[in-house]
This record gives structure tokens, C-alpha cells and sequence, in this order.
């Protein structure tokens, strides 16, 4: 009887939302298993994309199928072992080199001849293609956001994402301490330092709950972001969240940063 490996697979990426859980590939394959006689020496369940190179748990499977410890795998598809060039690369040669002599899916036809390989490889072009697609659709989504004014990623300090109207709001109770913030350092009275600890003592700081360090409160109070703007991809957008900075107040910060950031 030949031996195999059992191998199952799925990340928390977007192109994996329609894939069967973890337990449900394993109940599955082990089903498919039983049915088919295929002997499981070893079962193999790793939580990470395969759309780049480097997963550990999927190399060092291969690394035990080079030295012949089983001659096939079972998986629920070929994306789960690969969605990318490189690792699909890897499962055909070793085929080629025989070290691999069986893939079993019950999602899949494949046999180890020249007309099963091409499939496969295939099967692996569409995964990779998949994915490729699907970055390139959720970039276009992000940039058509971007031109409506509403801002792609995670709100700055004093903002929320809102996740039933997927905007960003404003976090009353923290930007009137950001604004505070703000007022005091275009006092010119105030070091880096000192407006993290204004911010520490009213309730911002790190996520590991440390005083925000001077680099992090230079660029919170060069963030545009307070005044109605924001960045992305280099570039200044007109935003269509709620300033909570007057613009006077923030071009007086910005040059109180240029007065202190210049060399003595």
C-alpha cells in the first residue's frame, strides 16, 4: 500500500473565504482516505497564505518526500498546496524526479503521466491567477475609495472605523485630546516628549499600553489627516471625514516642527 501525507491548508486572506475550514478539509481527506485505501502516515495542517514562497510546515513536508519517506499527497485542491510559481514549481519536479509518484484530491483528477502534470500545472496557473486578480481588483477598489475621499486603511489616533457604514468617524473623547495636543505644541512651550506624556496621562499611548515615542507624535502632528486631508501612495487627497484641527492651528504646528527640527 502506498503511504501519503495528508496536507490542509487555509489562511485568513480574502481568496480563502469560500474554502473549507481546517477541520472540514481534515474530515474530509480523511473520508476520501478510507474510501480510496491510502495509507496516512502523517498529517500536516498549517494557517498561512500560499501566495508567496516560505511556508515552513509545506517545506519541510517536501524535505520528508525527498528523502522517501512517502510516495503521494492528499489534499482537498491543488491551491491548498500552492498559489504561487515557486511552490507549484517544487510539487511538478518532484514528480519529474519521481520522489513524489501520487497526488490524490477529491476536488481534483490527476494522474502522474505527461497529461496529468500538464493539468496540474494548470491547476496551479489559475490559483496564482486568482490571486494576482484578486490583488489587482482590491487595488483598483482602494483607489476608486481614495477618489470618492474616503479613507482605504486603519484611522489615525482620534478616529474610528466605523464597520456598519465602513467610514471613519470621529472619536469624540480622544480627538478633543489630540486637538489639545495640538494647541499646546503650537504654544511653542512644549517638546515631543512632553506632549507624550500629555497624551499618556489622558489615556493615548502604544497598543502595548507605552508612552508613544517622539517619532510616532512628530508624525501624528504633521498628519494631515486632522485637517480634512490624508496620504496615499504619496499623494494629499481630499478626505470626506470630520477635521478636528483648524487649519491656523496646524500650520503653526507644522512650523514650530520645521523651527525645532533644524540643526543648531
Amino acid at each position: 500500500m502506498q503511504k501519503f501525507f495528508l496536507y490542509a491548508r487555509k489562511s485568513t486572506d480574502v481568496e480563502d473565504k469560500q474554502v473549507l475550514s481546517i477541520e472540514a478539509q481534515i474530515t474530509e481527506l480523511r473520508e476520501f482516505a478510507k474510501r480510496e485505501n491510502l495509507d496516512v502516515v502523517e498529517e500536516f495542517i498549517e494557517k498561512q497564505s500560499a501566495k508567496i514562497p516560505g511556508r515552513s510546515i509545506f517545506n519541510s513536508m517536501l524535505e520528508k518526500i525527498e528523502k522517501g519517506e512517502v510516495s503521494g499527497i492528499i489534499s482537498w485542491h491543488p491551491d491548498r498546496l500552492a498559489r504561487n510559481s515557486v511552490d507549484g514549481g517544487k510539487i511538478i519536479y518532484l514528480l519529474d524526479c519521481g520522489h513524489l509518484e501520487m497526488l490524490k484530491f477529491p476536488q481534483f483528477w490527476f494522474e502522474p503521466t505527461p497529461q496529468g502534470k500538464f493539468m496540474l500545472n494548470i491547476a496551479f496557473g489559475q490559483s496564482k491567477y486568482y490571486v494576482d486578480s484578486l490583488s489587482e481588483n482590491t487595488k483598483r477598489g482602494l483607489r476608486q475609495k481614495v477618489r470618492r475621499g474616503e479613507y482605504p486603511t486603519l484611522a489615525p489616533m482620534g478616529y474610528i472605523n466605523d464597520s456598519r457604514t465602513k467610514m471613519v468617524i470621529v472619536d469624540k473623547k480622544k480627538s478633543a485630546v489630540i486637538c489639545k495636543a495640538f494647541e499646546l505644541y503650537a504654544e511653542n512651550n512644549s517638546r515631543l516628549e512632553d506632549i507624550s506624556d500629555f497624551l499618556a496621562q489622558n489615556g493615548i499611548v502604544s497598543k502595548k499600553g507605552n508612552r508613544l515615542h517622539r517619532d510616532r507624535i512628530s508624525y501624528l502632528l504633521s498628519n494631515p489627516f486632522y485637517i480634512g486631508l490624508f496620504r496615499y501612495s504619496g499623494e494629499i487627497h481630499e478626505g470626506k471625514h470630520q477635521p478636528v484641527i483648524s487649519n491656523k492651528i496646524f500650520d503653526k504646528v507644522q512650523e514650530v516642527l520645521k523651527q525645532r527640527g533644524k540643526p543648531r
